[in-house]
């Protein structure tokens, strides 16, 4: 073996280490932000959080998540949207970002990309203005559902519009979102990112004396029908989803809470 050759092979091994080695890193640093993902963050109110039917819960600082890997998506984003968090600060809108902390691995946003599908938010960008880092977190591809853009800019906008002014008038509201993924669904892009045929949005007030909520079921389409109509019992969702809301409640509470269809104590 001649001097050219040794060198050529001590070059390929190092290449190969060093490659390795960065493989290593990547890895380790997965692992560690996954860790990270399974941890309640300060502002986690985790009292108020549905059970997930996938196992695998993900907190950030703004909002948690329970995602589907079958669905490419969360099931659920839940988050306390408080009377200060609601402010005008404009953050510059970055680009959507897969989801690290998701331990399956998050989709990735090109599948969005020529769907004819909206980059949904779940947890709105909107709600989450009170820090830059709680605003950029609800551009993570585990926030974000398929939706007609003349839904999600419609009646889903309308939506959480109201959601933001409950929050001010109820000095705050817990909130819990998602697609209903259940039933004959389309998908889109290379990992097959389902699309929901509803959307639903469950809210509880606990801060004005009386524990109230309401929940919504929206067919995935644009509507000019007034939001109350909208409005089913929380009940209704959880036999569609198989997903329980609010289990740390008396039960007394909850049950005769999430049987009622009524909106009334809700201002529209």
């Amino acid at each position: 073996m001649n001097k050219r050759t040794i060198y050529s092979a001590i070059a390929i091994i190092l290449v190969i280490g060093v490659y390795g080695y960065e493989h290593f890193l990547k890895e380790e640093d997965k692992v560690e932000t996954v860790l990270e993902g399974t941890k309640a963050k300060q502002n986690t109110n985790e009292y108020f959080l549905p059970t997930s039917t996938t196992g695998q819960i993900v907190h950030h600082s703004g909002y948690s998540l329970s995602y589907s890997e079958t669905h490419e998506q969360a099931e659920w984003v839940a988050y306390e949207l408080k009377k200060e968090h609601l402010t005008n600060t404009n953050f510059k809108r970055p680009y959507f970002e897969i989801d690290d902390a998701v331990k399956t691995t998050a989709a990735h946003w090109r599948n969005y990309k020529n769907s004819g599908y909206d980059r949904g938010h779940l947890c709105p960008a909107g709600d989450r203005k009170y820090s830059k880092t709680a605003h950029d977190e609800t551009f993570l591809t585990s926030n974000i559902s398929p939706q007609e853009h003349e839904f999600n800019a419609g009646i889903w906008n309308t939506l959480e519009q109201k959601v933001r002014y409950w929050a001010n008038k109820y000095n705050g509201v817990f909130v819990v979102t998602g697609g209903v993924l259940q039933g004959n669904m389309k998908t889109i892009g290379s990992e097959n990112v389902s699309v929901p045929n509803k959307f639903f949005k469950v809210l509880i007030d606990n801060n004005t004396g009386t524990t109230k909520m309401i929940a919504f079921l929206l067919p995935h389409e644009n509507s000019r029908k007034p939001l109350y109509e909208f409005v089913v019992s929380v009940d209704d969702i959880e036999a569609l989803t198989g997903i329980d809301f609010f289990p740390e409640l008396d039960d007394d509470i909850e049950n005769k809470l999430e049987a009622s269809s009524s909106y009334k104590g809700w201002s529209f």
